[in-house]
């Protein structure tokens, strides 16, 4: 089954508070925005008035980070109930959230965890959607989180994990490019093969990020301009997947708005040529 959520090309940053006001005052030289859900599930105040305003010039995506699709505790109602809230007002272009877990016994870890690559995972994480559409009566997008471990016993690759998910949901994905190059490296595996087996047909949305590199391993810190190594990657997925909605993350050190619009204007020249040569063949 294919995902039913429309596409979007176009080119955009994450909305981080160093920079509402260019949003708020200026004409900013993007296709979308994306915020971060939890920053925005309030019934009111200053960042719901932000965000109204901020909606009225441009096409917004939402991205959670706390969903814990990957809980075997299953999902929280009434954060599903404040997330369609917000999705119905906002009416965002993308609603999404990660292939993760956070969440045992009530306890929140604040920390995106891995899955385990197994067919037990991934029938209940393909409950944990099911439910999680059905209550925000749309379908959503999850993204490939960059990890750090991996559980022993693993059935499948994880973009093996991944097909099987979105064909059987019907759920969108969120290709985190950087994420894709800092797993591989972590964990040894070929980024290529992580892109040629992913169904290219859910992809809707491509995340664009920096890493810093630890002590034997990469990390996703989002406080790094996007490498060269990423790019090339990037341009890999472009001219696997075609033109899907693409966008800039930052973090920390989060620098001017002109720097990160001079890397956004590096994705449109690397899509665009992309473009140009599959038309081409």
């Amino acid at each position: 089954m294919t995902t039913s959520i429309p596409t979007f090309a176009g080119y955009g940053l994450g909305l981080r508070k160093e920079h509402y006001r260019d949003f708020l005052e200026g004409n900013v030289p993007v296709d979308f925005v994306e915020v971060i859900s939890e920053n925005f599930m309030v019934d009111g105040g200053q960042p719901r008035d932000i965000l109204r305003r901020i909606r009225e010039k441009h096409p917004v995506a939402m991205h959670g980070v706390s969903l814990s699709i990957g809980s075997s505790d299953g999902l929280d109602r009434d954060y599903l109930r404040r997330l369609r809230a917000l999705a119905d007002e906002i009416q965002p272009l993308f609603v999404s959230d990660h292939l993760s877990w956070s969440r045992v016994a009530g306890f929140s870890s604040h920390d995106l965890l891995p899955v385990p690559y197994t067919a037990e995972a991934l029938a209940m994480v393909c409950r944990n959607i099911d439910m999680a559409q059905e209550a925000l009566g749309r379908p959503m997008l999850f993204e490939n989180p960059s990890s750090y471990v991996a559980f022993e016993g693993a059935e499948m690759a994880e973009w093996e994990f991944i097909d099987a998910m979105a064909r059987r949901t019907g759920c969108g994905l969120l290709l985190d490019v950087n994420n894709v190059f800092v797993s591989a490296h972590n964990h040894g595996f070929d980024a290529h093969a992580f892109l040629a087996g992913i169904p290219a047909a859910h992809v809707r949305q491509i995340h664009l990020a920096g890493h810093t590199e630890g002590p034997g391993l990469l990390i996703d810190t989002h406080d790094q301009p996007v490498c060269d190594d990423v790019w090339s990657l990037y341009a890999t997925a472009r001219s696997l997947l075609g033109d899907v909605a693409t966008m800039i993350e930052r973090d920390d050190a989060i620098p001017p708005l002109p720097e990160l619009l001079d890397e956004l204007g590096i994705a449109r020249a690397i899509g665009y040529h992309e473009d140009a040569r599959r038309e081409a063949a």
